[in-house]
């Protein structure tokens, strides 16, 4: 077995290639949430590492993926075996880019993708509270072409509506601890969506370990690997200065 990095009573970090340190942890994850190198800069670690999603599938049937458009169309192939449920758009404040010729990029996409049948992957989407007028009603049978039958049927509103699939998050730019670092608030959904209370969740390129401190501020325990030391050392101070406090 590996030895930890870092570890506490939720969260347990390798540091090492996710292809060597996953399969020998033999584990079985609620879900896999990760922001791999997209191999879009000429920066020395960003480097795709080839038949990543093939080894992320031994270890669970859910998983998030961050991404570009250009990343997952090139790397299609990779994913042979993974069937993608849902994307959403991450919508940053202010956006990144250098080139002059496009549109500026103030977006990134995260995909779900499973593995088996639909039934047996857990998601539970997030409910937001909904401050516009009350809309309970009891409807009579209704035919849309394009979504089948709905019969007769009562509704009544809760003051909730579904999480949209565009999720508001400014980037993290005070004590941004690595050059792609997600915000805790825009992971938060989607590991409520994809992982039970108390479920196992795993970031095979934990970076500076924002994965790992979501799962654990929500009740999840949390695996992560990375490679480069120097975000190793970032992520374990992180999380130790964040842990909580054993009760005596």
């Amino acid at each position: 077995m590996p030895e930890p990095y870092y570890r506490d009573d939720q969260v347990t970090l390798y540091r090492g290639d996710m292809r060597e340190i996953l399969p020998a942890l033999g584990l079985q994850a609620d879900l896999v949430l990760t922001d791999p190198p997209y191999q879009c800069t000429s920066l020395a670690w960003d480097s795709w590492p080839e038949g990543w999603p093939a080894v992320a599938a031994q270890a669970a049937a859910s998983m998030w993926c961050f991404g570009s458009m250009r990343m997952l169309l090139d790397r299609r192939s990779e994913f042979d075996g993974w069937k993608l449920s849902q994307d959403i758009v991450w919508e940053k404040s202010n956006g990144s880019g250098f080139t002059k010729d496009r549109f500026r990029r103030v977006h990134e996409i995260a995909t779900h993708w499973y593995r088996g049948d639909w039934r047996d992957i857990h998601h539970d989407t997030p409910r937001t509270a909904h401050s516009g007028p009350d809309k309970s009603a009891k409807g009579s049978a209704d035919r849309a072409a394009h979504t089948g039958t709905v019969g007769a049927h009562t509704y009544v509103d809760n003051g909730t509506r579904l999480a949209r699939s565009v999720i508001k998050a400014g980037a993290v730019r005070y004590q941004r601890r690595h050059p792609t670092e997600k915000p805790v608030e825009l992971l938060t959904p989607l590991i409520e969506y994809a992982s039970p209370v108390a479920g196992l969740v795993v970031d095979p390129f934990a970076g500076s370990g924002s994965t790992l401190d979501a799962a654990r501020m929500l009740g999840r325990r949390a695996i992560g690997i990375e490679a480069d030391e120097r975000y190793c050392e970032i992520a374990a101070r992180r999380l130790a200065a964040a842990a909580p406090i054993p009760t005596p």
